[in-house]
């Protein structure tokens, strides 16, 4: 997987798929929802995030107290301990890595994937209900994701497919 072509590709596109993302219908209709799963089934078809790990090396997960806690423990750490080695608070008072990439990176894979935090085990969000309320999200990972990047250009297209036809 070529990351540098879809981070070019996600940041030469960013503002047309932000536009579109901004121009859905608020709230999204119910049928929105089939084409956003018809999207998704098709991006997990050509993206293997293995063969990614960009948003571990360019992002940070926000880490619940359960996460710090869970985290933690499993390392034999206090939380507080956890924190201060390896957490910063953000601007809005969230745990976050206090580096990129993450710590728990191992080549691509997650050393600690089964206890990962939650932020990251829900990563990239496709799946978050309703839909247009995770379109900042969406925006944001554009140029961070290439699930992401596929997602939305796939969604463009069969709007505007279904458009043509009506």
């Amino acid at each position: 997987m070529n990351i540098e072509a879809y981070t070019a590709r996600g940041r030469e596109q960013k503002q047309v798929l932000t536009d579109f993302l901004d121009c859905l219908p608020q709230p999204a209709p119910a049928a929105f929802e089939g084409f956003v799963a018809a999207a998704d089934a098709m991006v997990w078809r050509d993206i293997d995030c293995t063969m990614c790990a960009n948003c571990c090396k360019t992002m940070t997960p926000i880490f619940t107290t359960a996460d710090i806690s869970r985290i933690a423990t499993h390392l034999r750490l206090s939380p507080a301990a956890f924190r201060k080695k390896w957490l910063v608070k953000n601007e809005a008072g969230e745990w976050g890595n206090i580096a990129r990439p993450c710590q728990f990176l191992d080549g691509n894979m997650c050393s600690i994937y089964e206890i990962r935090p939650a932020d990251c085990a829900g990563f990239p969000h496709h799946d978050k209900k309703p839909f247009d309320t995770y379109k900042v999200t969406f925006k944001n990972n554009l140029v961070h994701c290439p699930a992401t990047l596929t997602l939305v250009e796939r969604l463009q297209k069969l709007i505007e497919a279904e458009i043509e036809l009506l």
